[in-house]
């Protein structure tokens, strides 16, 4: 074997040889994402939806708050706005998570704006999905209305205003019918309806956020229009999904992509 050929051919095995040792690149952290549920609801509701951002590349957790879905049994009447949004902080701290896309569904707008305020740092984006966006001092019987938030929110104003509550302080979801076997919606812990949320300044405090309004039909009517225009009123980009308020279930795909569309974190999902 001559010289050059002896070259050719250990050059591919001292390679192969030298490869496994050599510095590795370091990984990019990937992407994550915690998905807070609407009132009634669970973590387990947005199963598929994880499913699909996974696939892109996101790591992605959807708490369950206390009292509700397989939490259930934990309702009683001491559960309010407090109790929940201390359960999505506790999350962020014991997971060591940073740099997260946090996501509110309906009433998780409340929790999240709370975890804003308390864990900024732990956040890189805020998506409101149909959610309330609270100013300071409001709960959710007085975001978008005229009346003294002072008055609304209160055991009275809710007696009035909501169905008849359970022995357990909960609200019971009217359309589930008595007897469904879970998972399905479960009663609500009245008090975080009512319980005012405390802010320094706009909802937010300074992390960047978005919201996504699900309308029937496009600029139609809808319940969270009040709260799409207080999200365009602070600069919050506003986009609008043609769907039923929980879309997630018919099409968990297009919902994912949705949440990972707002600036600076669109990164693997936005294609």
């Amino acid at each position: 074997m001559t010289r050059e050929r002896m070259r050719l051919f250990f050059a591919p095995l001292l390679l192969l040889m030298v490869a496994p040792f050599a510095a590795a690149e370091p990984e990019t952290p990937a992407p994550t994402v915690v998905i807070v549920h609407g009132a009634w609801g669970g973590g387990w509701d947005w199963k598929e939806t994880a499913r699909a951002l996974e696939s892109r590349g996101f790591e992605v957790y959807r708490p369950t708050l206390t009292g509700l879905g397989e939490r259930r049994h934990l309702l009683s009447p001491d559960i309010d706005l407090t109790t929940h949004i201390a359960d999505v902080v506790n999350v962020l701290r014991f997971e060591q998570l940073e740099d997260v896309i946090l996501v509110g569904h309906s009433y998780g707008g409340m929790v999240i704006t709370g975890v804003a305020e308390e864990v900024p740092e732990r956040l890189e984006q805020l998506v409101y999905f149909d959610a309330f966006v609270p100013f300071d001092g409001e709960c959710v019987l007085a975001v978008g209305r005229e009346a003294d938030p002072s008055e609304l929110c209160t055991e009275k104003a809710a007696a009035r205003m909501l169905t008849e509550t359970t022995e357990a302080g909960g609200i019971p979801p009217g359309w589930v019918a008595p007897g469904t076997r879970p998972p399905t919606d479960v009663p609500h812990p009245v008090s975080t309806f009512i319980e005012p949320i405390q802010l320094t300044g706009e909802p937010g405090n300074g992390v960047p956020a978005g919201y996504i309004i699900t309308r029937e039909t496009a600029g139609g009517p809808d319940d969270f229009n009040v709260t799409a225009k207080r999200a365009e009123d602070l600069g919050f980009p506003v986009v609008e999904y043609i769907g039923n308020h929980v879309p997630y279930r018919a099409d968990p795909e297009g919902i994912a992509r949705l949440f990972v569309g707002f600036g600076p974190v669109a990164g693997p999902a936005s294609n």
